[in-house]
């Protein structure tokens, strides 16, 4: 089974600015293409072609640059939110009807890594499944820690959430429409024991700041004269 996919677009990006204020964040260029599309075509070459985006600012532009998805081999359906966006869980929430997979994938629109999406899990124990990660330089203090495969809101060593997500609607079951982060709702299903996870060591990087973005266009342009 093929899940459906959602990519987090609808941040402003206020860490990314001034490049932000007039292209939004997965439109941001490293190694020769946005962000957002190194994302969709690893995922289209994963066999996860039918994407959900969801947008806020300047997300007229997401739109017009990537349109239904074809020339990179998925298909791409559009979540709008007004004003300043709902936030991720609010986000999510309001693009469930768009999702018509249970469970589904969600990943952050400005990270970039070479994580193998084919290997996510299609059916899950309990309500989530992370992808965790080295705690990069800018957030030593991690986010969760994992043991046995399941993910803790407490403990050590700790580790950083990446940004990929695979998630059943059931998480969301008791939300309401409007603006809420998701990590209480990752927290609560913690506490419950249903929460698995895995620790990726391959590359992964959180692109959020114009320092950041330079470094992986660097090395991205680097990996290309070398090929």
């Amino acid at each position: 089974m093929s899940l459906k996919v959602m990519i987090l677009a609808a941040g402003r990006g206020e860490r990314m600015r001034p490049l932000s204020d007039t292209v939004p964040k997965p439109l941001l260029e490293a190694g020769g293409k946005p962000l957002i599309v190194h994302l969709i075509e690893r995922l289209a070459r994963a066999g996860l072609p039918d994407l959900v985006i969801n947008h806020s600012h300047l997300g007229e532009q997401i739109e017009k640059y990537l349109a239904d998805g074809g020339r990179y081999g998925a298909r791409i359906a559009y979540s709008r939110e007004a004003g300043g966006g709902l936030e991720t869980g609010g986000g999510i929430f309001k693009a469930l009807s768009l999702i018509d997979t249970d469970p589904f994938v969600v990943i952050n629109g400005d990270i970039w890594t070479d994580f193998p999406f084919d290997r996510l899990p299609t059916q899950l124990k309990g309500l989530a499944h992370l992808v965790l990660v080295d705690n990069p330089p800018q957030h030593p203090q991690g986010d969760f820690s994992l043991h046995d495969g399941q993910v803790f809101a407490q403990g050590t060593p700790r580790l950083t959430f990446s940004g990929i997500g695979v998630y059943a609607r059931a998480l969301f079951a008791e939300c309401r429409p409007g603006k809420f982060p998701l990590v209480p709702l990752l927290r609560a299903a913690m506490a419950r024991g249903q929460v698995s996870g895995e620790h990726y060591t391959g590359r992964w990087r959180d692109v959020g700041t114009p320092q950041r973005l330079n470094e992986l266009d660097q090395e991205l342009r680097q990996a290309l004269s070398k090929s």
